[in-house]
């Protein structure tokens, strides 16, 4: 899958995931509140909301700079874990879409951002966290799967972290009680992948 950069997309793609996570900020702090602090939903709409507040500016950059900046803006404005990793995930994507002129395949783009997403958090796939959705994604990517299918894979793996007992951040302290609840910051993940395979496949020429 290569990248198509188009900086006129950015508009767009900052306000279907601000409205997808002031959508659900309630239900993703009702989930944060089962094995964390509760405060996952009200994060994240903060940080899309500093990133909404900037699309005009953000829109008028390359591609590349754009999605470094969203980053960047992310671990300013996100509390707690989801700011770092998400940002990192974004900054790393950025950089590496640069660095590619345009010529890389993104799946291998994210395959780096993620892997230094888990750098970041020293966390692995299993650990119930938003890496849990990431790899599936990453995969479905790599397999040239259509956004449909994509969106499907992030919100199937996002439920099956409720199988799964945390190994990391606060939800680790609560050990074999964490399993039977949603990663909250698996399930935010998955919502803004759906967001943006949605948004991406309407564009799309029928």
């Amino acid at each position: 899958m290569a990248v198509q950069a188009e900086p006129v997309l950015v508009a767009g793609l900052i306000e279907v995931c601000r409205a997808t996570i002031a959508e659900n900020a309630d239900h993703l702090c009702a989930l944060d509140r089962a094995i964390g602090d509760g405060d996952h939903g009200t994060n994240m709409r903060r940080g899309c909301e500093a990133v909404s507040a900037e699309g005009e500016s953000l829109s008028s950059l390359p591609f590349p700079d754009a999605v470094e900046k969203i980053g960047l803006t992310l671990v300013m404005n996100v509390g707690g874990a989801a700011g770092p990793l998400y940002g990192t995930l974004l900054i790393e994507i950025g950089r590496e879409l640069r660095k590619s002129e345009e010529k890389a395949d993104f799946s291998l783009v994210l395959k780096q951002a993620i892997d230094a997403v888990a750098k970041r958090g020293r966390s692995h796939a299993g650990d119930k966290t938003l890496l849990d959705v990431l790899y599936p994604v990453h995969a479905a990517l790599a397999k040239r799967s259509p956004l449909g299918d994509v969106a499907r894979k992030a919100e199937r793996s996002a439920d099956r972290t409720a199988a799964m007992k945390a190994m990391r951040g606060r939800a680790a302290y609560l050990g074999d009680r964490s399993i039977g609840h949603v990663d909250p910051g698996a399930s935010s993940c998955a919502l803004l992948t759906t967001a943006i395979c949605r948004y991406l496949g309407e564009r799309r020429p029928q």
